[in-house]
């Protein structure tokens, strides 16, 4: 007897249904998985075996064959036991097969019947959403998640046996659904504040206008000055997240595995910040099977790379794709990967590699062969990529001592959407959404400064040294800092205010 029932597969985000085909005839137990299967989907015999005799229902000792199609596709992981097993169950008339076409499966089978969770739901439920006339089956574990997917009739299942009973009508089962917008609200809220920080003015200045602008970051200072406490608040003064920019940053943490238990949505901007022996792959994403790396983690929120020089140069270098492109494509024999990855960089790295005591360098402790060594492990082509350079020094004692809090995150945080809708209404005719994504071309229609402006900055550029890419680099800063100021025109003030945000450029720093 033949059966078809319907699940997803994943390459990245992107979600291609998948027909299960099964076909039981007589003669020997047999039991065969075509199409392109992997391991885990091979094993997958094992664990549909056991959980059907487990769940009470009778497995067919009969020559089964089952097709994945389309049959040049890859198919990985766990998520098709519960299709394997409905299917199997379909051919030996065990369920009602006259609505088998309306639903998709997932789900992982346990031995004893229960329905584990799975990754990649989120995705799969968009995926199902947009088909129109298709009901997705999900573990109840990952019912949150699937249902965040507005639009689509999400029935999640604890056990095989519920799954049976549904599709027979022993049991009435509504559809799953969840308030998205009380989901988003509820989670909205970021543990630390910018408030929390001490002193400091010029560095927070500098991380407004880069969350402002969508500008990249490097902090420079000594160990203790805060570097990575600023970092880790610069999420918190991000302009506020779209319920779209949520679901991207959902899907890629729900593929990775790393989506929180108790939150279906990932509501707040991401922060990442690895190690600096991170591997490429572990950076940019890879693998035998593709995963998501860091800079995909961190799609629409922030990279953090503390100790930046101490990164293998190789590593760093392959930031340029994702840093220009906004995504990670990996290719592979059988497939190309896509993972998206806008993110706002933000890097930290000390004056010297010398060694200190407390905030202070140890006197001798570094030569100039060192120091210029140290810088040079920064390209270039990454330090292009990078619009403003900041000194952190060391904090005063008596700054510490202060009682009374600095601003809140949500006052800066306010500042910041406003510069940024300012900047959407500029860009609207345009495919760019902040001052940091303008190129020359844009520059030049868009920037609106005055010739007085002009002439400052080149003044300012010849007097201090810096080079030719800080011109471009400086006036997309003086850009959002008039925007932050509510101006549409930029003046000399604002330029000459980008122009001290690039201190690798002068030429001490070289």
């Amino acid at each position: 007897m033949f059966s078809r029932v319907w699940s997803i597969a994943l390459q990245g985000i992107d979600a291609t249904l998948v027909e299960v085909e099964t076909q039981m005839e007589g003669g020997l137990l047999h039991f065969t998985i075509v199409g392109l299967a992997g391991a885990s989907v091979r094993e997958a015999k094992d664990r549909v075996t056991a959980a059907m005799k487990n769940a009470g229902l009778i497995f067919p000792r009969r020559s089964v064959t089952i097709n994945l199609a389309p049959a040049d596709l890859r198919k990985e992981g766990s998520a098709y036991d519960l299709a394997l097993a409905v299917g199997l169950l379909a051919s030996s008339g065990q369920i009602n097969c006259d609505n088998l076409d309306d639903y998709v499966f997932i789900g992982e089978l346990s031995l004893d019947g229960r329905i584990r969770p799975v990754r990649g739901v989120l995705p799969s439920s968009l995926a199902v959403r947009n088909m129109g006339d298709k009901k997705l089956v999900v573990p109840v574990d990952n019912q949150d998640e699937a249902a965040v997917a507005e639009g689509v009739a999400v029935y999640p299942m604890a056990t095989l046996r519920d799954v049976v009973d549904f599709l027979n009508g022993v049991d009435q089962v509504e559809p799953y659904a969840v308030d998205i917008d009380e989901i988003f609200q509820e989670h909205r809220h970021y543990e630390i504040d910018f408030r929390e920080v001490k002193g400091q003015q010029r560095t927070k200045r500098a991380l407004e206008i880069a969350a402002a602008g969508n500008h990249n970051v490097l902090m420079i200072g000594p160990p203790g000055s805060g570097k990575t406490m600023l970092a880790r608040r610069l999420p918190t003064i991000l302009p506020d997240p779209t319920l779209e920019e949520a679901l991207e940053a959902t899907q890629i943490h729900s593929i990775a595995g790393t989506l929180p238990p108790e939150s279906a949505l990932m509501a707040t901007r991401p922060f990442r910040s690895p190690h600096h022996t991170i591997s490429d792959a572990g950076l940019i994403g890879g693998g035998t099977i593709p995963v998501p790396g860091e800079v995909s983690l961190a799609h629409r929120g922030v990279l953090f790379l503390d100790e930046l020089p101490e990164f293998r140069k190789n590593t760093l270098e392959v930031l340029r794709q994702p840093l220009e492109d906004g995504e990670v494509i990996i290719a592979r024999v059988a497939a190309t990967t896509r993972f998206p990855a806008r993110f706002l960089l933000v890097a930290a790295m000390n004056p010297t590699p010398g060694r200190y005591r407390g905030s202070e360098l140890v006197e001798g402790s570094v030569n100039a062969n060192q120091l210029n060594a140290y810088k040079a492990r920064i390209s270039g082509p990454l330090l292009d990529r990078i619009d403003l350079h900041v000194s952190v020094p060391a904090v005063k004692p008596e700054e510490l001592s202060l009682k009374e809090e600095g601003e809140p995150s949500a006052d800066v945080r306010e500042r910041v959407n406003k510069a940024r809708q300012r900047q959407l209404a500029r860009f609207k005719e345009v495919s760019i959404f902040s001052n940091g994504e303008m190129s020359t071309k844009h520059l030049r229609t868009l920037a609106k400064i005055t010739e007085e402006s002009e002439q400052a900055l080149r003044q300012a550029i010849e007097r201090l040294g810096l080079s030719a890419r800080a011109h471009m680099r400086s006036l997309k800063v003086a850009r959002t800092i008039a925007d932050l100021d509510g101006r549409e025109q930029v003046n000399e003030v604002d330029v000459l205010e980008a122009v001290s945000f690039r201190e690798l450029d002068r030429e001490e720093f070289l």
